[in-house]
């Protein structure tokens, strides 16, 4: 559990330094996107090359170079001197941390044989990722408000350390599986397909039509189709396709994504609204969530005892309608504190048990031998729903905004393409603005933003519905069937 919650943390605690690094590297705004993006793309590019090289050389020997490589490469990255460093080692960061998610799963395929014990060491697996999304904002928070910035690369150290000591000692290698050799343009395919599309999915939510976000999203898709093409021919293909064939991994795998997708596109609105428009400071805004990752945490292993006597498709399709009614309290009584802190609770109950139901369906539903696979691919739909969070749900509420803003006649047209282009904006051109004028660029920018809020709230509803859709269709084996056809 020591890596997985190293990569949750290490998701979000960059954000609340990038002031701290823009300081003292001094970045450009490009150099920034790529400071946070370089990770997150080469991880995503990676993860299902690296689950499938696991199933081929063991996944504790996957896990302990990954490791290595990691605490090493978080130790030269905390002594970067440029921006370009910074982003190079990020990218390496990448690399190895794309080697530590899906054997962390597999590994406990291999373990743990026994369903029961498996669903609850899946199910704690799903809670160490909450606990770490919940860290990594404190800890960003406590780190730099005594410490250099620096000090968020180090934390990996001392996390990891342990493993590398103990693991060899603790783990027991999985089963690889024989004859298969590696294949690399399989791997670059993937590199390219994974990573071209969540950069073509980033780009155009803050651009649009813009040409670097159009070429990635081709290049990437030309990439998905030679892939899958390799796959389907290759002998010994890195990705088995025909794990698709097994309608509850597919189903699973689906809203493991869209889950993912509610969850963070609610972080994308709820951090700026508490932090922008009702004036918190970062600290005090993650506080304000902590109430829903406690939630999460504690849903995550109490859910285990009821998946055992409900039936997948009707516990997740009821954890669904928890995530629909949390939106639709946004929907009807807006963006307040209160309403945030709530509805993010009822959303935390929903994904947290979600996580823990539906990678427990992945690894049921697939051989041993292909528990790297399907890992990685639960990963990888992890990270595509990041974005697709980011992307259509923010996205939509970013159109709006843009959209509905009605800018003052006194601001320039420098000033009012900055205060349309983000509520961000719009309050920092108020700041510099007279009390009466600021007052009411802030009520015409904080109601847009809110009416943006509303509309993205009811169609996450709806898409809530499809899930729910989906996993009627798709999940239709009981948990004991289930069991039975391990």
């Amino acid at each position: 559990m020591l890596p997985v919650l190293l990569v949750t943390i290490d998701n979000t605690i960059l954000s609340f330094a990038l002031p701290r690094l823009s300081e003292a590297l001094n970045p450009s705004a490009s150099q920034q996107l790529w400071i946070i993006d370089a990770y997150s793309l080469v991880l995503a590019g990676l993860l299902v090359s690296m689950g499938g090289i696991g199933d081929r050389i063991g996944h504790r020997k996957l896990l302990l170079a990954g490791s290595l490589g990691f605490a090493t490469i978080s130790g030269l990255v905390a002594l970067s001197k440029s921006p370009e460093q910074l982003i190079a080692g990020r990218a390496l960061m990448g690399v190895f941390g794309a080697m530590l998610m899906p054997s962390t799963l597999a590994l406990i395929r291999s373990v743990f044989h026994e369903r029961e014990q498996r669903r609850l060491a899946v199910a704690i697996w799903a809670t160490t990722l909450t606990v770490g999304s919940a860290l990594g904002p404190l800890a960003g928070g406590l780190l730099l408000q005594w410490f250099h910035w620096s000090a968020i690369f180090l934390i990996a150290i001392p996390l990891l350390l342990p493993l590398l000591l103990l693991g060899p000692l603790l783990l027991p290698e999985s089963e690889p599986e024989p004859g298969n050799a590696i294949d690399p343009a399989s791997i670059l395919l993937s590199l390219l397909a994974m990573s071209g599309i969540i950069y073509a999915g980033k780009n155009l939510a803050i651009y649009g039509l813009a040409w670097p976000g159009l070429a990635a999203a081709a290049i990437g898709l030309l990439a998905s189709g030679l892939f899958v093409r390799r796959q389907l021919h290759h002998e010994q293909p890195l990705l088995d396709l025909k794990l698709f064939g097994n309608r509850a991994f597919t189903g699973s795998i689906l809203i493991n994504l869209l889950s993912l997708a509610f969850l963070i596109g609610f972080v994308f609105f709820a951090t700026q609204v508490l932090q922008i428009s009702l004036g918190l400071s970062a600290l005090r805004a993650s506080l304000a969530l902590v109430p829903g990752q406690v939630m999460a945490i504690f849903i995550g292993v109490a859910i285990v005892p009821l998946a055992r006597r409900m039936a997948a498709r009707h516990l997740i399709s009821m954890l669904l309608a928890i995530i629909g009614l949390a939106f639709a309290l946004v929907a009807c009584f807006g963006s307040g504190l209160a309403t945030l802190v709530v509805a993010f609770a009822l959303l935390n109950i929903g994904v947290g048990a979600i996580t823990t139901v539906s990678n427990d369906l992945v690894l049921s539903a697939v051989p041993a031998g292909k528990a790297g696979a399907a890992s990685a691919i639960s990963e990888t739909a992890y990270e595509v729903g990041v974005v697709l969070g980011t992307t259509l749900l923010g996205g939509i509420v970013t159109a709006y905004y843009r959209h509905a803003m009605q800018i003052s006649d006194w601001l320039a047209p420098a000033q009012a393409a900055v205060a349309r282009e983000t509520l961000a904006g719009a309050f920092t051109i108020a700041g510099n603005s007279q009390p009466e004028q600021a007052g009411k660029l802030i009520a015409a920018a904080t109601e847009s933003f809110a009416h943006g809020i509303t509309m993205m709230s009811w169609i996450t509803v709806g898409l809530v519905g499809l899930a729910i859709a989906i996993a009627l269709r798709t999940l239709h084996h009981p948990p004991e069937a289930a069991a039975a056809t391990e």
